[in-house]
């Protein structure tokens, strides 16, 4: 199972989540939340700028369908919204309870993958989601 590449990046994504709830809760410190999300945007925008740079991978924007195109921006608005409120929230609480309820995500991301997307309802992502949704709600009420 952990041979499967999707696995291995999930997993990166999730260390590198949890290492921007930590640097993110000191960075906002005596910061404007808003203003701390634009200059993370702006790191995040030069080093994937480099990376795909690098990587010689640019593709004429023309090419690029408009079904693309409007599902990128409206996946860039939410990103931005979601970054604007996770901010805030890091800046008035502590990130060991806001970094988990984020993470409610995850519990939404199935519901919506199953009305949206047509993805199937496995017992192991229905438990697992069920864990998550109990997790935050314990983490919310204590």
């Amino acid at each position: 199972m952990l041979r499967e590449s999707w696995v291995i990046y999930a997993l990166g994504s999730a260390f590198f989540a949890a290492l921007t709830a930590i640097f993110g809760k000191v960075g906002v410190q005596g910061l404007n939340s808003n203003q701390a999300t634009l200059i993370r945007t702006v790191v995040i925008l030069a080093v994937i700028a480099g990376i795909v740079s690098l990587r010689d991978e640019w593709q004429k924007l023309d090419l690029i369908s408009a079904r693309s195109w409007l599902f990128l921006v409206l996946s860039g608005i939410a990103t931005g919204l979601s970054w604007l409120c996770y901010y805030r929230a890091l800046q008035l609480g502590p990130v060991s309870k806001v970094a988990p309820i984020d993470k409610l995500s995850v519990a939404l991301v199935i519901v919506l993958g199953i009305l949206f997307l047509g993805e199937k309802l496995t017992w192991a992502v229905a438990l697992g989601g069920s864990l998550i949704l109990l997790g935050s709600i314990v983490i919310i009420a204590f």
